[in-house]
């Protein structure tokens, strides 16, 4: 793409920028991507992927790539003084997932995947060009960037995406703020343990006093050990190996090995966040727009979903496929959404951490309890598990959100849900194409992972017609369908959901996908190309209207002023 000038322009190539990258060019949007770093980064940082994030990745075609590579954590093991306290199962029974875990793999790694996967949609990274100036207008970004060998170059681009991490650059210039809180100081450590610990569980140990958090890596006998209370000696490895060769000793109740470390990080656990993510051509993404404690693992988790959430956006704005107002939706989905990640983090925080002079007690009488009663033990496996895998996002009140039946009067209210169906605003399962309940979410799954929305219709056969279905039944819907298809086939998958096969259709031999999407004879579900439903409606004579009210332009249209 560095023949012709770049529509979009992404600071940071770490997994935030890359996420943004890849799906701008995979929907043939040019994108120029820069870093200031000489080259990619070498230390592991964030470790795990939630279930959620491997939902996004599975759509954008790396995650084959990456699961080989990563370690599956599906428990949550609890120690003190040589007893296993509990040890948490996963409970993904109301969230159902291909992917019932957690994904623990070196940050590094990830990146490298999403940078191979980026290079061929023809996106390379300049690395050591370092953005140092924003001008925004109303139909341009002036930005100045100094390359590495001093030399500036002021150029124009028609947008910029800051995913340049927590110090951001783009967000200073924009006279942006980051709002909110730092507590406490935490020290990291990638060591190898002699532990006898299973792998597939992270560990939290009670220290009499503090905590330790401990990570497995994929690699056999490596761990990140979190350790909330000392934070000294970070400059002295073999210091921090004896404390927490002592640490651990003592909460297992056994001696233990523990290496010296390869990697040591102090960090203050912060959560901040902006509170709007764009300012008119410029939009900011992942560390740029909010910090979080590490506690449970979302930073680069939230941070790519926002990169997922935008890209989709800008694209068919730039591809002329949707008017400039569904930008506006970027800013009223993640900027919620981030902050009901700091609040499910700072609670996060405070169980790890254990900080009270009564934590202790409250510890062992509180498993006690669990171990005593597995119905309330899987009650809160299922609250842990929605607090930090991703899966129950939802965006009831989007702009893209539609009533059901009142596609004109977008946003606000959700929707309605259908008899065992799903809310607009609601992530469609088949996104991942969850095993189980005997539904073959198969050809749901290939089809959301085309990088248009999906217009999924259930046509009414034989003489059923009803509300908005036109007597003709199946042939008349057909119709309709078809000129939606010539219409707005650009930007639109137009699909039937039918007991049989062929071209346009999402086979549902015994109708229990339909039964599990809730959907009844003339109904149609609209998805977003992130797997979210936009809406739900009946009648082909609806169609129409509700791409119209998500902001989506019939070829040939060209988008109002906004």
């Amino acid at each position: 793409m560095a023949d012709r000038p770049p529509t979009v322009l992404v600071a940071g190539a770490g997994p935030v920028g890359l996420t943004a990258a890849h799906e701008l060019a995979r929907r043939g949007v040019r994108v120029r991507l820069i870093d200031a770093a000489d080259g990619p980064a070498t230390s592991s940082r964030a470790l795990a992927v939630h279930a959620r994030t491997m939902e996004v990745l599975d759509q954008m075609g790396a995650l084959d790539a990456l699961l080989p590579l990563g370690r599956r954590v599906t428990h949550f093991t609890m120690h003190r003084r040589g007893r296993t306290l509990v040890r948490f199962d996963t409970n993904y029974e109301t969230l159902p997932t291909r992917y019932p875990f957690s994904l623990m793999v070196d940050q590094v790694v990830t990146e490298r995947v999403l940078r191979e996967r980026t290079a061929r949609h023809g996106v390379d990274i300049e690395w050591g060009v370092e953005l140092t100036a924003v001008q925004p207008g109303p139909d341009a970004v002036e930005v100045t960037l100094r390359h590495p060998d001093g030399r500036t170059e002021e150029t124009t681009v028609p947008w910029l995406v800051g995913a340049d991490g927590g110090r951001s650059t783009v967000r200073r210039q924009l006279g942006m703020r980051l709002v909110g809180d730092s507590t406490q100081e935490w020290l990291n450590a990638d060591v190898t343990l002699d532990a006898d610990l299973a792998p597939d569980s992270n560990h939290l140990l009670h220290t009499d006093p503090g905590t330790l958090l401990l990570v497995p890596f994929p690699e056999p006998g490596k761990w990140r050990v979190v350790d909330t209370v000392d934070v000294a000696g970070a400059d002295d490895p073999e210091l921090v190996r004896r404390r927490l060769a002592a640490k651990v000793g003592r909460a297992l109740g056994r001696p233990v090995e523990v290496g010296v470390p390869s990697w040591l990080s102090v960090f203050t656990v912060q959560q901040r966040q902006i509170t709007r993510m764009r300012s008119g051509r410029c939009f900011l993404a992942g560390d740029a727009a909010h910090v979080h404690s590490p506690a449970s693992g979302q930073g680069m988790n939230s941070g790519l979903q926002d990169a997922y959430n935008l890209a989709w956006k800008l694209a068919d704005v730039v591809r002329g496929h949707a008017g400039p107002e569904l930008l506006d939706s970027y800013d009223a989905e993640r900027v919620p959404t981030g902050a009901v990640l700091l609040r499910s983090t700072r609670t996060a925080t405070a169980l790890v951490s254990l900080r009270t002079a009564l934590a202790p007690a409250l510890l062992t009488a509180g498993t006690a309890v669990l171990r005593a009663v597995p119905p309330l033990r899987r009650r809160i496996e299922g609250r842990m598990i929605r607090g930090f895998c991703g899966l129950a996002l939802a965006y009831p009140d989007s702009p893209l959100t539609l009533p059901t039946g009142a596609a004109g009067a977008a946003g606000g209210t959700g929707g309605t849900r259908g008899a065992g169906g799903i809310r607009p605003g609601d992530r469609v399962p088949g996104a991942a194409g969850p095993a189980g309940g005997g539904v073959d979410w198969g050809a749901l799954r290939a089809e959301l992972a085309d990088p248009r929305w999906t217009l999924l219709a259930c046509v009414p056969g034989g003489g059923d017609s009803g509300a908005g279905v036109p007597a003709a039944g199946i042939d008349g819907y057909r119709e309709v369908l078809a000129e939606v298809e010539r219409s707005f086939g650009a930007a639109v998958s137009v699909r039937l959901l039918a007991d049989g096969d062929g071209p346009g259709v999402v086979p549902d031999a015994d109708g229990t996908l339909r039964r599990s999407l809730g959907v009844a004879p003339g109904e149609f579900l609209l998805i977003r190309p992130d797997g979210y439903l936009a809406a739900r409606d009946r009648g082909p004579d609806r169609i129409p209207e509700v791409l119209r009210a998500c902001a989506l332009l019939p070829e040939g249209v060209a988008p109002a002023p906004h």
